[in-house]
């Protein structure tokens, strides 16, 4: 597989582990193995990477990406752009142990996608994780990727969550502004450091409940599992989520995570778009236990 990276001077084990999300120890295993390869050379894991460089890597063994029938919950789609509604519990793209049943696979029988993120992301422009729902913006062809992959970098698209988190939070707004970075611990999770990369998320409450809080969640930034580990942080985690919630589950659904409202300049038309869509049922029901 191939990967052009879109950032600079970043280590490319560190790339590497959120990319492939796996641990380091894998991910320099890999590397001293000359299973990976930066713009056709054999490098050290501390290599610096820069923007468009090329990071081709041989071990994760994935079959060429088959279309796959799947239901698919598309709110938008014109010649360029596909809104889709993404269900609870399906996965973006394939990677390390998700090689099919993916968004990416269902789209793929569904219509054709731009191909600037490789051969397994296919369209992606933004991703959300597999047990968070709610609407991502899908490129069908390389030039709309690009326009909206600019808007996304500089910050242009508008996207709002809403989550229900543990705990009575008293202030009826707030700013968490804490920099984020691979757990020391275990290379799985995402944690706040000192040396971790800038992220800054804004909320408000929706509406209190004895035990917990309905809020919506604006990012200035797009860190991995950022909502997620910002409102552990604060002593707030999401309610049901397996990883950071740090209480008993509910169920196996996942987070009470929902990527509600997007909006976006379209590449074609330069027309301004919003989206909304409703809380799916995955969430309602663990709601109605606090009401």
């Amino acid at each position: 597989m191939e990967y052009q990276v879109n950032q600079n001077d970043i280590r490319l084990d560190n790339y590497l582990t959120d990319v492939l999300e796996i641990s380091r120890s894998q991910v320099t295993k890999m590397i001293k193995s000359n299973e990976v390869l930066v713009n056709g050379k054999k490098v050290k894991p501390g290599f610096i990477l820069k923007e468009n460089d090329v990071v081709t890597v041989n071990h994760v063994n994935i079959d060429e990406l088959k279309p796959e029938k799947m239901k698919l919950d598309i709110v938008y789609e014109d010649d360029d752009v596909i809104v889709v509604n993404k269900a609870n519990g399906v996965v973006v793209h394939p990677g390390a142990g998700n090689h099919s049943g993916t968004l990416v696979n269902g789209l793929l029988y569904h219509t054709k996608l731009s191909d600037l993120n490789g051969d397994v992301r296919p369209g992606i422009v933004h991703r959300i994780d597999a047990y968070t729902t709610g609407l991502l913006m899908i490129a069908k062809n390389n030039k709309a990727h690009e326009f909206l992959a600019k808007q996304l970098a500089e910050k242009k698209t508008y996207r709002k969550y809403v989550a229900l988190v543990w705990g009575v939070i008293k202030s009826d707004s707030g700013e968490i502004d804490a920099p984020i970075g691979r757990s020391k611990t275990d290379r799985k999770k995402m944690s706040v450091c000192i040396d971790g990369k800038k992220a800054i998320t804004h909320f408000k409450v929706l509406k209190r409940y004895d035990k917990a809080t309905l809020i919506e969640l604006k990012l200035e930034t797009g860190r991995t599992h950022q909502i997620r580990v910002h409102m552990n942080y604060i002593g707030h985690p999401i309610v049901n989520d397996p990883v950071y919630g740090n209480r008993k589950l509910f169920d196996n659904t996942g987070q009470c995570l929902h990527a509600k409202e997007l909006g976006f300049v379209h590449p074609k038309t330069l027309k301004y778009m919003h989206f909304d869509s409703e809380l799916p049922e995955c969430f309602v029901n663990i709601l109605k236990k606090f009401e």
